[in-house]
């Protein structure tokens, strides 16, 4: 007999499975006591209510991309997953396009294009799910060129729980006279899981005008021009890679202002283990004479080292690329990776110090880890013309994001990734505690790549805590936010807001 409220889904039902095992990385599963697939903002609120009176922690899923277990752990007794919610819609009593939290990046990203021919900023993966992507700030391919998706949010729906432990919906808005516009600010890159259940965003450019739905947004871009080029490690020795590491550095300092005319590029730089053979550097521009800017880049990267051998160029329409990004990139098996991402955001290219320290991980042979990654992704450009302030998104000053990352299949092969990954992140930022303190080097690291080792003594020896290396001085403001709107703590996982 099945132990929970009815039309709540529990153990025995094949649905079940398919809400706990929706997780990118295989390394947390939860196993609550049901799961409930909402399919609208009533929905959230009757099946939120049922839960807090259940008692038990409550977690929310919704295209589960979570890096960490913060779904998982602590251990849930209810999942509410609002991935049906899926509506993308022109409102216009609000005067801005409305999108479901259950709506996945590739959905809007499809809606905006076919319906408007507009796009928000969204991040990289089409199968994210828009509910904890765009609370966390969120940034993608566009984001040199356009921000963060965070700064086009004009308005949130939100499922909320008062100090009776009453459900109930509320919409903030980016009005500062509106008397939730408290709530639309933390949901501008706070990240999820902190304040209650978002049903529903709204978009519009702060600058917009008037009521037509193809004007309230950045036009989509015309097409993408895309490049992938690889060195062979037999190739690159020491010095060829401190050359590579500063080339690509001082490129990055010279062209992440807002009014450089390479805002128009993104890239990702991949060094990768050297048992895994190479190095690339892939990206895309959206400018008409993009083999031109390409070739500067790559003539910029490779300046005194072998050039890089280049795979085919493809120029596609936006949303053709947008469905379907670098396919290799975000290829995993069927049956799922586990993964450790260790993020920070640099003001400042990397000093001979670190790249040394990076020559030496991806390098040494006393670590089996054929996973492992130092990935640089281009920042800055229209993202570092916004206040730090004037959204929870505080990192405005960064060039480049940079992730320490490993994955693997096996988990008798998770403690030697795990060591790895960590040992090498604390030794790029010894100097610092071993985490990317903020400081004239470093704007601390983003809420949409957890990582719960910042908030571990261990391994961070800094004496600055974790939630100031993810929100700075925006943390005492979001303190009081989260006393307003979760006076009861429903909403907690090991990263989360706590109130003053």
């Amino acid at each position: 007999m099945a132990n929970h409220p009815a039309g709540a889904i529990g153990p025995e039902d094949p649905r079940y499975l398919a809400v706990v095992d929706k997780r990118f990385n295989k390394r947390f599963r939860a196993q609550p006591a049901y799961v409930w697939l909402a399919e609208s903002t009533e929905d959230v609120v009757t099946v939120l209510q049922q839960a807090v009176d259940g008692g038990g922690r409550i977690s929310v899923t919704s295209g589960g991309h979570c890096l960490e277990g913060f779904v998982a752990d602590p251990p849930p007794r209810v999942i509410i997953d609002v991935s049906p919610m899926k509506r993308i819609y022109f409102d216009a009593d609000r005067g801005a396009i409305a999108v479901e939290s259950g709506a996945t990046v590739g959905e809007v990203f499809r809606a905006l294009h076919d319906n408007w021919g507009v796009v928000v900023p969204l991040g990289e993966y089409p199968g994210i799910g828009m509910g904890g992507h765009v609370s966390g700030g969120a940034f993608g391919f566009l984001c040199r060129q356009l921000g963060l998706a965070a700064d086009y949010l004009h308005a949130v729906e939100v499922v909320v729980v008062d100090e009776q432990r009453r459900a109930r919906a509320v919409v903030g808005t980016r009005e500062p006279t509106d008397p939730h516009h408290d709530l639309w600010w933390a949901h501008t890159g706070a990240g999820g899981g902190n304040f209650g259940v978002v049903t529903r965003y709204w978009f519009r450019s702060p600058d917009a005008t008037g009521a037509d739905p193809s004007r309230l947004l950045p036009r989509a871009p015309e097409s993408i021009t895309t490049f992938t080029a690889e060195w062979s490690w037999s190739e690159i020795d020491e010095s060829a890679f401190a050359r590579l590491l500063r080339n690509h550095g001082q490129w990055c300092a010279q062209n992440s202002d807002s009014d450089s005319p390479n805002a128009t590029l993104w890239t990702l730089l991949e060094l990768h283990r050297k048992q895994f053979g190479k190095l690339f550097v892939r990206g895309l521009s959206t400018e008409s004479n993009a083999d031109a800017q390409i070739d500067a880049h790559l003539a910029a990267l490779s300046a005194g080292l072998t050039a890089p051998r280049e795979q085919p160029r493809a120029k596609l329409s936006w949303l053709e690329f947008a469905l379907n990004p670098f396919p290799e990139l975000f290829a995993a098996p069927p049956s799922g990776v586990s993964v450790k991402v260790k993020d920070a955001l640099l003001k400042k290219p990397f000093t001979d110090a670190q790249t040394r320290v990076a020559y030496q991980y991806l390098t040494r042979d006393d670590y089996d880890v054929m996973g492992g990654m130092l990935g640089f992704a281009t920042y800055g450009g229209e993202i570092n013309v916004v206040a730090p302030d004037a959204t929870a998104s505080v990192q405005r000053s960064a060039i480049l994001d940079m992730a320490c990352n490993t994955g693997w299949i096996d988990p008798k092969d998770a403690d030697a990734n795990l060591a790895w990954v960590r040992a090498f992140y604390r030794e790029l930022f010894a100097d610092t505690g071993g985490v990317p303190t903020p400081n004239d080097a470093y704007d601390g690291a983003f809420i949409n790549h957890p990582d719960v080792d910042l908030a571990d003594p261990a391994l961070n020896n800094s004496g600055v805590p974790w939630h100031t290396l993810y929100y700075q001085s925006n943390y005492s403001r979001l303190q009081q936010i989260k006393a307003r709107w979760d006076p009861r703590n429903i909403f907690h996982h090991a990263l989360s807001i706590r109130a003053e």
